[in-house]
């Protein structure tokens, strides 16, 4: 198997700034060896591995999607002889790249967007490239969780819902976060979700991530460019979106308001609506999700103590079918 290498940018290692070369059209089977050695003195056009006396960065895959990888890559840098923090790599998946354009174009989009955000609850830009198959990777600083793959060990342990006061934490951060995409970068994050919401240690930092469906809002906070679409996820999408009306910035809030109510229920919204007992027919199924979708999902049936109520006040406020009765997230925090 050819090696995977990494070429030193004009401002050096020191810099951190590094290339991502593929030497292999499957790069996605070279990755997703965990634990897979990669040199930075690695010859891309080498048939064998290049040997070195330094220790090297390793790359496992963290995380894949229908149409992108994410990697972990941690970095060596032999100057300073130590390691530096790691990169989250997103790279398009190489079966679907070919003869695919727009998920080039997201990724596009994406990184051009995410270099000019600058805010500690949005996930930072490092670096963008090429590999040698013509595929893109978008370099961004890693995190260690993503919030939805905590609510489903919590899920799995049958823990119950999050303590009132982490839900209140990741509220706050989210809303820091949305304040300044909304009214400083006037954009729409799009897709929010518990899968796009990073989370830091003990819920010690939270950011936002995953811009690539992001929409330029205007002066009042509606969608400028009526002539782009709100794609998002459905289960997370709001009543405006599902019926195609006017989309805004509160757009942004019931979904918000949606991550919140996985917090509670360790659950993704609406997916309760598809039975999958054989009595009940696809059809019928199907008609039940589609009609649940930029609805209030119902709160389990859980005990929750008064610590819950801040909580579930915004909840409840976030998720109105009248975008107009939503707050901003500037009026939450």
């Amino acid at each position: 198997m050819a090696p995977l290498g990494f070429i030193q940018d004009q401002k050096g290692y020191e810099d951190g700034i590094f290339k991502v070369i593929q030497c292999q059209d499957e790069f996605g089977q070279i990755l997703e060896d965990k634990g897979s050695t990669v040199s930075p003195k690695a010859d891309p056009k080498s048939s064998s591995p290049a040997s070195t006396t330094q220790p090297s960065g390793t790359i496992c895959n963290i995380g894949s999607g229908g149409s992108v990888n994410v990697y972990l890559m941690e970095r060596y840098s032999p100057m300073k002889g130590c390691y530096k923090s790691p990169w989250a790599v997103k790279k398009i998946n190489s079966k679907i790249n070919h003869g695919n354009n727009e998920y080039t174009k997201r990724l596009n989009a994406e990184a051009k967007l995410l270099k000019t955000l600058k805010h500690p609850n949005i996930i930072g830009y490092r670096s963008y490239s090429t590999s040698t198959d013509g595929t893109i990777c978008l370099a961004m600083e890693a995190s260690e969780k993503s919030l939805a793959d905590l609510i489903e060990q919590r899920s799995e342990k049958d823990f119950g819902p999050f303590p009132a006061k982490t839900i209140l934490k990741v509220c706050h951060e989210m809303c820091q976060g949305l304040n300044y995409l909304h009214n400083n970068c006037h954009l729409l994050h799009g897709d929010l979700k518990s899968a796009n919401i990073l989370v830091t240690g003990d819920f010690d930092q939270v950011k936002l991530c995953d811009f690539g469906v992001a929409l330029k809002l205007d002066k009042k906070g509606n969608q400028a460019n009526k002539k782009e679409y709100y794609i998002g996820t459905e289960c997370w999408s709001a009543p405006e979106a599902v019926i195609g009306d006017t989309i805004s910035h509160k757009t942004d809030m019931f979904a918000f308001g949606l991550v919140l109510w996985e917090m509670i229920s360790l659950s993704a919204p609406h997916i309760d609506k598809l039975n999958f007992d054989d009595s009940v027919s696809e059809e019928q199924n199907e008609e039940e999700f589609q009609n649940a979708l930029g609805q209030r999902p119902t709160l389990p049936d859980t005990d929750l103590d008064d610590s819950y109520l801040p909580v579930l006040e915004i909840f409840y406020v976030c998720t109105e079918q009248d975008p107009m009765k939503r707050p901003s997230a500037k009026q939450i925090l």
